[in-house]
């Protein structure tokens, strides 16, 4: 006799982008075409605290039409979170809480949605369902705008903040060029990229020919020092009267600290940063006496769903689909990856790998792709970078602003007696 079909979860987790919802999208609508093999999507309000709280919401309550819209909205439909179960040996009753949730609401697949620290969640309740005795097929639907997780070529939300950053720092440089004769000389952009500098690189593409803005690049790859730092501004600031300047959230001293440490971690027990680019600015002003202004980009180059990627979006889509794919295929304790098949023209296919190969790790830079001053992108590197910020996606537009979807996110009754405290 058939085993009737089984539901599945889906959820969000840590910084959203603004192709999270395309993926949540690929989820929910392959489940659809499943129905055989999977009956009803759950989504976890707030991430995996949706599953230990029972706070799940049945996305089957959404017409066609509105998950459809999805594509086209930033943030994360069903809310996410920053939060990271403990070893099993630490402590089991995280594991226990989530078993019986998704015994009691017959939930046997499993998809989640973020960067590291998610397929690390994802990893974790495959191999612990198992060995208590309910096994669950756990994919991982990878996203991040820091681009660094490995065994894909690129990340979904990457392409779209990339774009963002490039567009934006190349405006800022056109501003800053009509005033910097009586007003600033130099600006400063901050991108995210605590480790890795993919979003800095991606500044670079701004720069179409030799001499453009940006004029420098800093990335966390490369340990700041001030000297070197302090005379090619000053030199670009006398051959060009003016130097834009990409930074990264996460440059490091010689000594590994963070310039813009601030204090304290954050969930995950990352170290929480400060901005860097006030500090930089300070120091431009008070050794250099340079009129400087700065910005942090912060949620904007996440959120900008209004410029996206095409390629981005058809990615993300691409990523959530084959989650499902290759879940009722039998896989599990797999991410979901993009392989590169050609730079020119630019082709790409969807590949898996194993999540003990990705959790917990991180893809930095390579050399080659950082000028050998340390201060720029190579031929190399835009040659990667440039097909993922291909193509427009825009919104549709209403009222002169992007129109975007909110679910009416149902909850699902609770079956439990028990509460449980986070």
């Amino acid at each position: 006799m058939p085993m009737p079909p089984q539901n599945a979860f889906y959820a969000q987790s840590g910084g959203v982008t603004a192709v999270i919802n395309a993926s949540a999208a690929g989820v929910i609508e392959t489940a659809r075409q499943h129905t055989g093999q999977i009956g009803t999507v759950y989504a976890g309000r707030h991430g995996i605290l949706g599953a230990l709280t029972e706070e799940l919401i049945d996305t089957s309550q959404e017409s066609a039409a509105t998950i459809a819209q999805l594509t086209h909205t930033p943030g994360g439909a069903f809310g996410s979170a920053r939060y990271q179960l403990p070893r099993f040996e630490d402590n089991r009753a995280p594991y226990d809480r989530l078993l019986e949730v998704f015994q009691a609401h017959h939930i046997r697949y499993f998809f989640y949605n973020g960067g590291g620290d998610s397929a690390d969640t994802c990893l974790k309740i495959a191999q612990v369902s198992a060995h208590l005795g309910y096994p669950i097929i756990a994919v991982h639907v990878p996203k991040t705008v820091d681009n660094d997780l490995p065994h894909t070529d690129c990340c979904p939300g990457f392409g779209s903040a990339a774009k963002y950053v490039a567009t934006s720092i190349r405006e800022a440089a056109f501003d800053l060029a009509s005033m910097a004769r009586t007003s600033t000389r130099v600006f400063l952009l901050e991108v995210m990229g605590r480790h890795a500098g993919w979003l800095t690189a991606a500044c670079g593409l701004a720069a179409a020919q030799d001499g453009e803005a940006p004029h420098l690049l800093l990335f966390p790859e490369i340990p700041f020092e001030e000297a070197p730092w302090l005379a090619r501004v000053e030199a670009a600031v006398q051959q060009h009267g003016s130097c834009v300047i990409g930074v990264s959230e996460g440059l490091r001293h010689p000594d590994g600290t963070f310039v813009s440490a601030a204090g304290g971690r954050d969930a995950f027990g990352h170290t929480l940063l400060g901005g860097v680019v006030p500090v930089l600015a300070q120091r431009l002003r008070s050794t250099l006496q340079l009129p400087c202004h700065w910005a942090v980009l912060d949620y904007l180059q996440r959120a900008a769903r209004h410029l996206a990627s095409q390629t981005d979006v058809q990615q993300a889509y691409a990523v959530g689909k084959a989650a499902v794919e290759f879940a009722v295929q039998g896989h599990t304790a797999v991410m979901v990856t993009i392989v590169r098949v050609s730079d020119q023209p630019y082709e790409w296919t969807i590949g898996m790998a194993p999540l003990e190969e990705v959790a917990n790790k991180e893809k930095h830079m390579p050399l080659a792709f950082i000028s050998a001053d340390g201060f720029h992108i190579t031929p190399a590197c835009r040659t990667y970078l440039a097909p993922l910020i291909q193509g427009e996606a825009y919104p549709p537009f209403k009222h002169g602003l992007p129109e975007y979807v909110r679910l009416t996110n149902r909850a699902v009754p609770k079956k439990l007696r028990t509460a449980f405290t986070l």
